[in-house]
């Protein structure tokens, strides 16, 4: 039978190294070859090549239609950034084609849209892949397909100056239980800059002021949410990717963190580009306050693949770039990590009663300035498998000179 003559079909994408998979940018070719391997003389019609991209989401909600009624309502959505179609084998006057017994290679080659991709990514209520199709059409036999995915991943240098700026902020809060109040718990907070890669430590600086008759537990998280959005819906999925905890800030008292560290684990870069599905990274500076509500300070993270440039400066080689970058994707994570706290734990009241009210927000401010090109090899860490656990508290912290109330300059 033909069919029986088909001993391989096989699409290898050209890869700088051999045990690494291709990692593409937009604007970037890419090429490799189809393989066709006939363990004899075979006729065939067609072989046909399709790239695609798409952003998908897709989620189903329960409603009630009366106490006896219900029903199911689904939410999708999609968003194509990849479409090409290529021939690699066809007789121009449609007659077929006779292949001799071996191995036959079809090299193919297209190029990325100029316009900005969207990291590939893949979350629990949707998806961002790229992948190529390969159809071969013979007569008298059912059509022969495989499909092999390819990484994008947009770069997102945080050697610009909106990712450079400093974060910092206040808050207060009122300790109650009842009708009788316990005093007054505030937190400022300072990181040096927004944009950070993983891998990289972030100093915090911030001061605790319990004027509570309690003593009080500051910690901090650095947090991740997915968004997906469908239909004026949207639906949220938050993590904690990486704690900190502090030392007990007794009644009356106050507590400094002169640049305590929190590590970034190897997730992925933050996704803000895309219209249906969004990564965001928050850091969380909180205090446990006994008897009432949390009291938490957000500090907005983006997180980046090109990492800040020595010195500050812009004309570093790209090899040294990309160098530095690939280390986060080797790190290891600790034997016996202490696992991260539940989402739930890390918010205030006031945050969960605003999030389940929620509506799709208005369009993220327009970030296409912070991503260059080019991009290269990156292991793609951050796919197939949820976020790792971490948990890192500095030993010896290194005291800095610090005022002690001013936190904003």
């Amino acid at each position: 039978m033909i069919f029986d003559k088909l001993k391989k079909l096989d699409i290898v994408f050209d890869s700088p190294e051999v045990d690494s998979p291709p990692v593409f940018s937009s604007g970037d070719v890419v090429s490799g070859r189809v393989v066709l391997d006939l363990s004899g003389e075979s006729r065939i019609e067609s072989l046909k090549l399709h790239a695609e991209g798409f952003a998908k989401v897709h989620w189903t909600e329960s409603r009630s239609a009366g106490s006896s009624t219900a029903y199911t309502q689904n939410y999708s959505d999609e968003v194509e950034y990849l479409n090409r179609r290529e021939v690699l084998l066809q007789a121009d006057n449609g007659e077929i084609t006779t292949l001799p017994a071996g191995r036959h290679e079809f090299p193919f080659s297209f190029q990325l849209p100029e316009e900005t991709l969207v990291t590939s990514f893949e979350g629990k209520h949707g998806s961002i892949r790229y992948w190529v199709k390969v159809k071969l059409h013979r007569p008298w036999a059912t059509v022969k397909k495989i499909k092999k995915e390819f990484t994008v991943i947009e770069p997102i240098d945080i050697n610009t100056p909106a990712l450079l700026a400093p974060q910092a902020g206040t808050k207060d809060k009122m300790a109650r239980a009842w009708y009788r109040n316990f005093g007054q718990v505030s937190v400022t907070a300072k990181i040096d800059r927004k944009g950070y890669t993983p891998g990289e430590v972030i100093p915090v600086f911030a001061e605790f002021d319990n004027s509570t008759s309690r003593s009080v537990v500051p910690k901090a998280y650095i947090t991740q949410t997915q968004t997906f959005i469908a239909r004026g819906t949207m639906k949220q999925k938050r993590s904690v990717v990486g704690t900190l905890s502090g030392d007990i800030v007794g009644a009356r008292s106050r507590e400094t963190w002169h640049g305590r560290a929190i590590k970034i684990p190897p997730v992925g870069p933050s996704i803000l580009q895309c219209r249906i599905i969004k990564v965001e990274y928050m850091l969380k500076v909180c205090v446990d306050v006994p008897g009432t509500s949390k009291l938490c300070l957000e500090l907005p993270l983006v997180i980046g693949t090109i990492p800040l440039h020595p010195f500050g400066s812009r004309t570093s080689s790209v090899s040294s770039q990309y160098s530095v970058n690939l280390e986060w994707l080797r790190m290891a994570i600790p034997e016996q990590p202490e696992p991260p706290p539940d989402y739930s734990s890390v918010v205030t009241e006031e945050e969960a009663e605003q999030r389940n009210n929620a509506v799709v927000p208005p369009p993220a401010e327009d970030l296409s300035g912070i991503l260059e090109r080019p991009l290269m090899a990156f292991v793609q860490e951050f796919r197939f498998r949820p976020p790792p656990v971490y948990c890192e508290i500095d030993p010896n912290p290194q005291p800095l000179n610090i005022r002690p109330r001013c936190m904003t300059c």
